[in-house]
Formats: structure tokens, C-alpha cells, sequence
């Protein structure tokens, strides 16, 4: 893309504080944005070739929204971090294995979002998130879902399109979970803790395309209690 196509695209997010250039063959990050780093609040540069996020994405305190879907990125720099008011992060689509721990520190982060990624583990260190609506991690290779699970504080959890057959009982004790999906994973009924069912404010729990029949949930201990909450919920939005 030619030097004065960018020109009129950083003139404009000068005054609108919004920078989007999707699917421009950009293999870097624009090292021209630097200059707006004081105003920018929301960058798209989804459907690009960008394998590194620099350590000057730090610089962009204003920024609440920040997504490079479909890129080639493989992690994030720790200074990351520095995005006090970042709401929004969403990396669909690259080649990320893991996340830094300093990303617990994006206190107003509402929305993660990592489907298909190469992330084999749970990222632990994100309980600190304590406005998290939404944590998407479908289709990544995550085979467990440890204990640690229950510090998240995020409304939904994605898992769809997973590896995972171990699924811990202290997935009942996120304190505001709502929906939890579990689709095209590799649970069995056996692996479902009844307590999800039972004890949890899980009012939809998704487990489609698994290694049971679904209507077998019917009995486990627990379902009455779960169709309660589905059905109340269901009830609020029609």
C-alpha cells in the first residue's frame, strides 16, 4: 500500500480516533501509528501478515479496542500490559501458544477473544479480570481444564473445538459464570462434575458433539436445578 494511501488513513484517525486497514498485506505494525499513540482508542489491522506486536503497542494508553484477527502473531509483548483502558482484545486467528502473565493487569478488559489459536493450556493469571464478559477460546488444542478455573471471573467461557476430557469440579465456583461452552470437546458423561449441574449460576452449559448422548445429562444429580436456571434465563430474554 502506497505512503499516501497511509497518510490519509492516519489524517483521518487523527480526528476520529479510529484506525482500521484490514487485509492490506501489512507485515508489520504501522510504525507511522506511533504518532497517534496519545488518541487512538480502537486499531483493526485484521487480515494482515503481522507476525510481531512491538513493545510500543504500550504506548496507546487511550486504547479500549485492539483487534488483529486472521495475522500470523505467535504471543504478545508483556508491555501489553501498560493498556489500563483497553475493553476489548481479540486475536482470532493467529498462531498464539501463549499469553503473557502480565495480561491480568488489563483491569478494564470486557472481551478476550483467542479462537483458533495453538493454545494447549488454560492461560492462568487472568482472575485478576474482573469485568471479563467474555473469554473465547474455541478451537484451540486445550486438553484440561484445571482447578485454577474457578478464579475467572468471566460471564461466558468458550472452549468449543477443544481437546478436553478433564474438566474440573471447580468450574461450579466462578463466581459469575453464566454460559460455558463445551462444544465438539472430548468428554465423557463420566467427566461431567455434577456440580456444574448442582451448585454452579451456569445456565447454559453447552456439550454438543461430545462422546455422550446430550439427553444423558438427564441423569445426572443436579439437572433439575440446571433446567431451573435455563429456563428462568430463557424467560428473560423472550
Amino acid at each position: 500500500m502506497g505512503n499516501s494511501a497511509l497518510k490519509s488513513h492516519l489524517e483521518t484517525s487523527q480526528k476520529t480516533g479510529v484506525f482500521q486497514l484490514t487485509a492490506k498485506g501489512l507485515q508489520e505494525f504501522p510504525e507511522e501509528l506511533q504518532r497517534l499513540s496519545s488518541n487512538l482508542r480502537t486499531v483493526d489491522l485484521s487480515g494482515n501478515k503481522i507476525e510481531v506486536l512491538p513493545a510500543a503497542i504500550g504506548n496507546f494508553l487511550q486504547l479500549k479496542s485492539l483487534t488483529l484477527n486472521c495475522n500470523r502473531l505467535t504471543g504478545l509483548p508483556s508491555e501489553i500490559s501498560k493498556l489500563k483502558k483497553l475493553e476489548t482484545l481479540s486475536l482470532n486467528g493467529n498462531r498464539i501458544q501463549q499469553l503473557p502473565p502480565t495480561l491480568g493487569q488489563l483491569k478494564a478488559l470486557r472481551t478476550l477473544s483467542l479462537s483458533g489459536n495453538q493454545i494447549s493450556e488454560l492461560p492462568l493469571g487472568l482472575g485478576t479480570l474482573r469485568h471479563l464478559d467474555l473469554l473465547d477460546l474455541s478451537r484451540n488444542q486445550i486438553q484440561n481444564v484445571p482447578a485454577q478455573v474457578s478464579e475467572l471471573q468471566a460471564i461466558e467461557i468458550n472452549l468449543n473445538q477443544n481437546q478436553i476430557s478433564v474438566l474440573s469440579a471447580d468450574v461450579s465456583l466462578c463466581p459469575r459464570l453464566k454460559v460455558l461452552r463445551l462444544e465438539e470437546n472430548c468428554l465423557e458423561l463420566s467427566s461431567i462434575p455434577q456440580s456444574i449441574l448442582k451448585d454452579s449460576q451456569v445456565s447454559l452449559f453447552s456439550v454438543e458433539g461430545n462422546l455422550f448422548e446430550v439427553k444423558n445429562l438427564r441423569d445426572l444429580e443436579g439437572y433439575d436445578k440446571y433446567m431451573e436456571r435455563f429456563t428462568a434465563t430463557k424467560k428473560k430474554f423472550t
